[in-house]
């Protein structure tokens, strides 16, 4: 029981911590201003795992690795501490390494699955109570690229738009997918 409820504060610590570093790479890559008090508060919180990343990782392609690496190996920790929390033996050092890997990697893409989930809920709230609110701008840029294709295949519907919609429900069958994925890679590390 004690296990349970430090993997449960360890998920959400690394969870929050990978979900801004996530929002990091996402604001540079979509070029969002990080002057805002939101993007201040971004850096700061993350700073620390990016700045000695930033002298050897290049931005590429406009994806800053500096902010990608760190969240990746985050997460792949995570799997290993978890590993080791549960009451069957590890495996090899390859296969911990490895799976601790490619679960780090399926769980990142899961989280930014869901940070692009509740940026499309919290925009379309704000779109009908609070259209003004200062973090709409920073919310259509990022939801933006997301959502125009399927506001090119679904019209409006007497103008309410249920792109967001869709979208979420093709959120939710890939999150799905990669929860599927996740459990199964689990497993490698104890082989």
């Amino acid at each position: 029981m004690l296990n349970g409820a430090l993997i449960l504060v360890l998920q959400a610590v690394a969870g929050l911590f990978t979900m801004l570093l996530l929002v990091r790479v996402f604001m540079r890559y979509m070029r969002i201003s990080f002057i805002g008090q939101f993007g201040r508060f971004v850096l700061a919180t993350t700073n620390w795992a990016v700045r000695p990343f930033q002298r050897i990782l290049p931005i590429i392609a406009a994806i800053d690795l500096a902010s990608l690496i760190p969240a990746w190996l985050i997460q792949a920790a995570l799997a290993f501490v978890i590993a080791l929390l549960t009451p069957v033996p590890l495996g090899t050092p390859l296969a911990i390494l490895a799976g601790s890997g490619i679960v780090g990697a399926l769980e990142l893409v899961s989280t930014a699955l869901m940070l692009l989930m509740g940026a499309v809920i919290l925009g379309a709230v704000l779109s009908w109570v609070n259209p003004y609110a200062p973090i709409m701008p920073m919310l259509s840029q990022l939801t933006r690229p997301f959502l125009r294709p399927f506001q090119r295949l679904i019209p409006a519907v007497s103008g309410i738009d249920l792109s967001p919609l869709v979208l979420l429900v093709v959120i939710q069958v890939l999150l799905f997918v990669l929860q599927r994925l996740s459990a199964e890679f689990r497993p490698v590390l104890h082989s």
